[in-house]
Formats: structure tokens, C-alpha cells, sequence
């Protein structure tokens, strides 16, 4: 398994980060003076970032906003949600035995995240994770980031990987876009935060909890 490449999403896929996501847009959504949104209406919505889940916040209590307004909410988001990164947020339950797993059969650990390059590595290394993977690429760390396939492509090349040995694991729509789009397979969990169950999204197999990644993965390289 030298020559594999296994690159994972980080939010909803390496780690449940929902609470301290949801907390940080609350509280820029208080200091505003609204009412907190309740966590089923906001998980669906952080695949695709803060800046959106506080849109949507905004929408849900009808609040009119201008995008300088908006500018400056997501900046008071970014600095809370530094600040209290991993107060709650904690790998998923069998993780790190799987990533020990398959480091120790010589395959390679990348990740490949819409989050910020460097919120991602402080998240990571807080939880001790980091020391795990090869390469991280954030939404900013490319001119490009996920669903646009060079995002992916590029943090395989980062790892030292090629893309014919290479598999994909997520949680979202984006994620198995992604993939599908670089023509990587793809293993998509049912336990991230996505509209669309991830089921239906047609990913090459599909895990509800880390116990079945090693099958799934035996499964799709063969």
C-alpha cells in the first residue's frame, strides 16, 4: 500500500466540529442582538462555510444586511472560532485507529479542506492529528478549492501521490463532487453534515461509522 493515497475532508469527515462551528456563529449572531438558531436548521449548511452558515442565520431570522455587514460578521466569527477551536470539537469515534492503520501499511494521509490552511492545522494539531498527514490543503491554500477538482488533484501531488492511487473519503455533496469531478474514487460517511444523504449522492461506497472503513477500502481498490 506504499503507492496509496488517502485523502480525507475534515469537517463532518476527521472530525465532528459541529459545535464549536455552530457556537462561534451563534455568537456573532448575539452579539447582533438575535436569537441563537437552532443547531438542526445550521448543520446542513457547514459544508459550505461561515460565511454561509451565518448568511443563512441572518435569512432565518429576516434580518436585511448589507455585504460590508456581512464582511464584518464573518471576521467576528473567524477571530471566536480561533479562539475556541476545539472546545468541543473531537475526532470521530475509531479515527485515529484507522489512520494508525493504514500509516503503518505505508499509505500516505492527506487532507483536503474548504476550511482556512491555517484554522485547519490548528484544529488539527490542538487535537493532536496533524502529525498524521503528509499534506493539508485548505480552501486557500490554491488559486482553486473544492468542488473544482484541482483542489483535490493538487493536495494528492502535495502528499506525493498520484491520482490513479488514490482514494477520496467525505461526508458532503461537495466532497463527492469533488472526487467524481478529479476521477478519484470516493468513500462518503453518513455521519458529517450534508442536505443530501450521502447515499444518494452515488459515492463509490459509503461507511456509517469507521468500523467499515477498512472494508469499504479494501472494496474500492478492488
Amino acid at each position: 500500500m506504499r503507492d496509496l493515497t488517502l485523502v480525507f475532508d475534515l469537517d463532518g469527515t476527521l472530525v465532528d466540529t459541529a459545535p464549536d462551528l455552530l457556537r462561534a456563529v451563534n455568537q456573532v449572531l448575539k452579539n447582533r442582538g438575535l436569537e441563537p438558531i437552532p443547531d438542526e436548521r445550521l448543520m446542513p449548511e457547514i459544508s459550505f462555510g461561515g460565511r454561509h452558515m451565518i448568511e443563512t442565520g441572518l435569512r432565518i431570522r429576516n434580518v436585511d444586511y448589507t455585504e460590508a455587514e456581512l464582511e464584518q460578521l464573518f471576521e467576528d466569527f473567524q477571530v471566536y472560532y480561533a479562539a475556541n477551536i476545539a472546545v468541543e470539537s473531537r475526532p470521530f469515534e475509531g479515527l485515529v485507529s484507522v489512520l494508525e492503520t493504514w500509516l503503518g501499511k505505508g499509505a500516505t494521509l492527506a487532507v483536503c479542506t474548504n476550511k482556512r490552511e491555517d484554522l485547519s492545522r490548528q484544529l488539527l494539531d490542538s487535537l493532536g492529528l496533524l502529525r498524521l498527514f503528509k499534506a493539508l490543503a485548505g480552501r486557500d491554500t490554491f488559486p482553486v478549492c473544492k468542488p473544482h477538482p484541482d483542489h483535490l488533484l493538487g493536495t494528492i501531488r502535495m502528499a506525493g501521490g498520484d491520482p490513479a492511487r488514490a482514494v477520496m473519503v467525505g461526508d458532503s455533496e461537495v466532497d463527492i463532487a469533488t472526487a467524481k469531478a478529479a476521477n478519484v474514487p470516493v468513500i462518503g460517511v453518513t455521519f458529517g453534515y450534508t442536505r443530501i444523504p450521502v447515499t444518494e449522492l452515488a459515492p463509490n461506497a459509503v461507511i456509517d461509522s469507521y468500523a467499515e472503513f477498512n472494508a469499504a477500502l479494501d472494496a474500492v481498490l478492488n
